[in-house]
């Protein structure tokens, strides 16, 4: 045993794939060596990935697996051995194919094992199978590795052929590849992949390492001698580590409270692009800050990998962080470069800024018409004009005219900002600008927020619209883009969502269900149609469905059961508000000791009124002739008031509760009542009375479905 290094040194490879590719590099490999028996579960594996290098330091991987015994079962006795006990031409057969010696066949038959396989005695041949060296493991386990990584894109290159014949070979790979190292303990283990042959020495900072070609003693002193003779910390998360603390620590030394804006994405993308950090301040000049300060954040991270520093009350500073590969005794060319090349990018957003303002978002709407939305379902502009009838007819169910007013002008505007500069720079500024640009035109603050509002939630966790006004225009802007696509049959399939329906409908559903909105999701659908005129079919009841798939996702998601969620979804209650009440009495219903009897029997009744077809639920006094179905009627008659009362107030949890004492006159009926009696008139009326049960007991929740 010993511990296993292996590096991979190559060109720069993509900042935003290094640590998946890193991660997978080390993870596969290590897996590989396991199933081969050269690696074990106790093995210890740390990855390793910079700009220039995927390693993977592994513990414990022996010089050779051990032998394995294996029996395998060759084919039944009937077959292998004929009349008298002696081998068939098959039996020897598939024993040579299986490299067993059978120049003397009875011997060979005498070594096999019988046993019953479960239909017949079959045979079963024992063999040692010898344990893989790490020189072949490795190998294997190498080029199984590098054609499992998630590469973004590959490239192809030619090397010169490492063969007798002369001439170049091509090779496939995320960036060319110019050395490769294996150390097993100091040992070089000779393997070869993307026509390189390992060795020990690898190299490090393009600028900085003490040495050209820096020499691994042994696996262990990888990381160590990467940071001493080759100015490279190997390590990703180490890496990354010490970036957080270098930004801390430069944030505090400007002081005021400043701290660098969070960003795990870019602090990732960042980590990959250096491999020795150095943390600089840099500033621009304090006449930027006019500009709103989303935009300059986005141009200094997305542009030049910068982190802008933020004041102790969020607001943006002039001041800024950059991370730098580079440790020069003198910083100020640096710090001078990178203040030089961000000032073109701020002053390009105050341009757009500034010439965006001279036209109103009114004098926009026009243009809207010229941009295509969609080939089936017209352009912007009828696309805005489908929102605010959306938005118009939800008004008028939340509010009273004003409200009606507010969310026409915010829908009409809403899409505005898109033809401007900014937003043409810088997409994700969508909303954000309009905000801007709507106050700036002397709109109020509920309609300028409301523009911005209306693409909220954007993602899983984020705010919803401030406003009324912007809730109704979110709703129908995710309400048009979700009737239409379904209206042309554009659905998500798989992992592909081009136009974000799950996202959007999960946004429908937290605007409804945490607003406690007074919209019926089945009415709300339908409201959205006729915006569309002849463009869509009516595909509602589909997205309906799809609506309480996604729901049910994120129940299960918060901790609710799978049973506890088909139990009240099952009814597709259309306030959404209430699935949370519902689910609750659900869950406080299940804990009662009439639960499980009451449940069983449920799904009893279901069944019956399934087979029975139409049934009215409407019970005659006179026919009822047992005891125990005159008890239940009386039962219900004194219950269901009550927990309708209780239901139509929205107390789920009472409603249920009070229905539990209908356990014993349920459990006393189906004991003593024969429901399809031969009387027609008898079954009826029973199933009348099952049916007004039934109906009763499953307002809250279809409670068969708790049924185990």
């Amino acid at each position: 045993m010993n511990n296993l290094l292996v590096e991979l040194f190559v060109e720069e490879l993509p900042p935003k794939a290094l640590k998946k590719l890193g991660e997978a590099f080390a993870t596969v490999l290590a897996d590989q060596l396991k199933a081969q028996g050269l690696a074990s579960a106790a093995s210890v594996v740390t990855p390793y990935a910079s700009p220039r290098r995927l390693a993977a330091h592994i513990t414990q991987v022996a010089l050779k697996a051990a032998d394995k015994a294996v029996q395998q079962k060759l084919m039944p006795v009937s077959v292998g051995l004929d009349a008298a006990g002696q081998a068939t031409p098959a039996l020897l057969k598939k024993l040579t194919a299986l490299g067993a010696d059978v120049s003397n066949p009875a011997q060979a038959v005498a070594a096999l094992k019988r046993a019953p396989d479960g239909k017949a005695e079959a045979l079963y041949y024992d063999s040692l199978v010898t344990g893989a060296t790490l020189d072949t493991g490795l190998q294997k386990a190498l080029e199984e590795t590098l054609s499992k990584l998630p590469i973004p894109k590959v490239m192809s290159y030619q090397l010169e052929s490492d063969c007798e014949l002369p001439g170049w070979s091509s090779v496939h790979f995320v960036r060319p590849a110019h050395g490769l190292v294996a150390l097993h303990g100091s040992t070089v283990v000779p393997v070869k992949a993307l026509g390189l042959k390992a060795g020990n020495s690898t190299r490090g900072h393009r600028f900085e390492a003490k040495k050209d070609v820096v020499v691994l003693k042994d696996a262990d002193s990888y990381a160590t001698t990467l940071r001493e003779d080759g100015a490279v910390i190997a390590s990703f998360a180490e890496r990354r580590a010490e970036i957080v603390r270098q930004l801390a620590a430069a944030a505090a030394k400007v002081g005021g409270g400043a701290r660098p804006i969070e960003d795990e994405a870019l602090l990732d993308e960042v980590t990959a692009l250096v491999e020795r950090p150095n943390v600089l301040t840099c500033a621009f000049e304090k006449e930027f800050l006019a500009v709103p300060q989303e935009c300059l954040i986005l141009t200094m991270k997305a542009n030049q990998k910068y982190f802008p520093l933020l004041d102790a009350a969020g607001k943006l500073t002039n001041q800024f962080l950059v991370v730098s590969n580079i440790s020069p005794a003198d910083a100020s060319a640096v710090i001078g470069g990178n203040e030089r090349v961000v000032r073109p990018r701020l002053a390009d957003a105050k341009f757009f800024f500034d010439q965006d303002r001279k036209k109103t978002l009114e004098s926009r709407v026009e243009g809207l018409g010229k941009v295509v939305y969609h080939n089936k379902l017209g352009t912007q502009g009828e696309r805005v004009e489908r929102v605010r009838a959306i938005a118009q007819a939800i008004a008028q169910q939340l509010g009273d005219a004003k409200l009606v007013a507010a969310a026409d002008t915010a829908a009409r505007l809403a899409k505005t900002d898109l033809l401007t500069d900014m937003v043409g720079e810088f997409p994700e500024l969508q909303g954000i600008m309009g905000n801007y640009y709507a106050r700036n035109d002397g709109l109020s603050d509920e309609i300028a927020n409301a523009i911005e509002d209306h693409y909220r939630p954007r993602f899983a966790g984020d705010e919803l619209p401030s406003n009324l006004v912007g809730i109704v225009v979110a709703l129908a802007d995710k309400l048009e883009t979700l009737v239409g696509m379904f209206g042309i049959g554009n659905l998500p399939t798989g992992d592909k969502d081009p136009f974000a329906l799950r996202r959007h409908a999960l946004g429908v559903i937290r605007m409804l269900g945490e607003k406690n909105l007074a919209l019926g999701l089945s009415v709300l659908l339908k409201t959205a149609v006729p915006a569309f005129g002849d463009k869509i079919t009516d595909a509602t009841p589909a997205l309906a469905e799809f609506i309480y798939d996604r729901l049910a996702g994120s129940l299960r998601e918060q901790g609710y059961s799978a049973q506890e969620v088909d139990a009240v979804l099952a009814l597709q209650p259309q306030r959404l508000g209430d699935v949370a009440q519902r689910l609750a009495a659900v869950r406080a219903f299940a804990a009662l000791p009439e639960a499980a009897a009451l449940a069983a029997a449920n799904k009893r009744i279901s069944n019956i009124l399934k087979k029975a077809g139409d049934v009215d639920a409407h019970v005659s006094d006179v026919l009822l002739k047992e005891a125990a179905e005159k008890n239940l009627y009386a039962a219900l008659k004194d219950v269901v008031p009550q927990a309708n009362r209780q239901f139509e107030a929205g107390d789920y949890t009472a409603s249920l509760k009070t229905l539990a004492a209908l356990r014993a006159p349920v459990d006393a009926f189906f004991d003593g009542v024969m429901v399809n009696a031969e009387e027609m008139d008898l079954r009826l009326n029973r199933q009348g009375l099952l049916k007004t049960l039934h109906d009763a007991m499953n307002r809250v929740a279809d409670l068969s479905r708790l049924a185990s």
